[in-house]
């Protein structure tokens, strides 16, 4: 879809210089510059949001995101609406481009289906373990404890193809990607799993991992030392339509001005905050 509005956008601006006056053209832009504008509510902050993804959000308030929405409708003095909707297959098309709310509070950096704010948050993912001594002091996938272990990871998520370079994939035991968690919980499965010992352990991404299994009296290793594996660590932005830009610049002020509350939320949360240096954040930054 945006590409093919970057196309259409082309062929309109070849018309007007072509054959129109350079006042008409002016007037068009500030038309064209005050649709964007008005896409975007003033009236509320319009999140799009799963009802049911904790830690992430729910509609009764209780992830982070939630209370990170709390802090950017504070400093915007403006009241938090949500359209829920479960975040699987057509979450963006059904919420964000259908006009139905303004931003995704949760978005990874670099996919282009949205524009990205800044980053808010670096994580990465993590293996969770039973503290029972079998793999306590473990710092990667590449440990040769590993070897053999039953061990759980999101079906097609990055950790996936380092297991399978490591011959960790055999004994794998795969949980769903793509589900309604108002139905079925992958994560919580797989901490359960782990906690009866029916896999020795398992891959999460970091926040679903220092929500969960801290709860459960397991261990939480963040991954980062296995040399020459998939990319673990991803930055998460705030996600808003193409050619929103100056929504995106109000928010990445924002961002920059709030950092240490939103660490403060995500740290209380467990999430496994990291530098660009891949060291692990424990207090908020200023």
């Amino acid at each position: 879809m945006y590409h093919e509005l970057r196309k259409r956008g082309t062929r309109l601006a070849a018309v007007l210089l072509s054959g129109a006056a350079g006042a008409s053209l002016v007037v068009l832009v500030s038309e064209v510059h005050a649709q964007r504008v008005d896409l975007v509510d003033r009236t509320a902050l319009r999140v799009c949001a799963d009802p049911a993804n904790l830690p992430f959000s729910t509609d009764k308030g209780e992830g982070f995101e939630n209370k990170i929405a709390n802090i950017v409708a504070g400093e915007l003095k403006l009241p938090v609406e949500y359209t829920w909707f479960p975040q699987a297959t057509g979450f963006i098309r059904q919420t964000l481009f259908a006009k139905r709310c303004d931003v995704v509070l949760g978005y990874a950096q670099g996919d282009d289906l949205v524009l990205n704010t800044n980053h808010y948050y670096r994580s990465t993912y993590a293996l969770v373990h039973r503290k029972d001594g079998a793999l306590d002091d473990i710092s990667g996938l590449s440990d040769p404890r590993l070897q053999g272990k039953h061990i759980g990871v999101i079906a097609g998520t990055p950790p996936s193809n380092t297991m399978a370079q490591l011959g960790l994939i055999q004994y794998a035991r795969p949980y769903p990607l793509m589900v309604d968690r108002r139905y079925d919980s992958p994560g919580e499965r797989m901490i359960g799993d782990i906690q009866s010992g029916e896999i020795e352990a398992g891959v999460l991404w970091g926040p679903i991992a220092g929500y969960f299994a801290p709860k459960a009296g397991l261990a939480v290793v963040p991954l980062l030392k296995d040399e020459g594996s998939a990319r673990m660590a991803y930055r998460i932005t705030f996600g808003v339509r193409p050619l929103e830009d100056d929504w995106k610049r109000e928010l990445n002020a924002l961002i920059a001005k709030r950092q240490g509350d939103f660490d403060a939320v995500l740290l209380q949360f467990g999430v496994p905050l990291l530098d660009e240096q891949n060291r692990l954040i424990t207090r908020p930054r200023k």
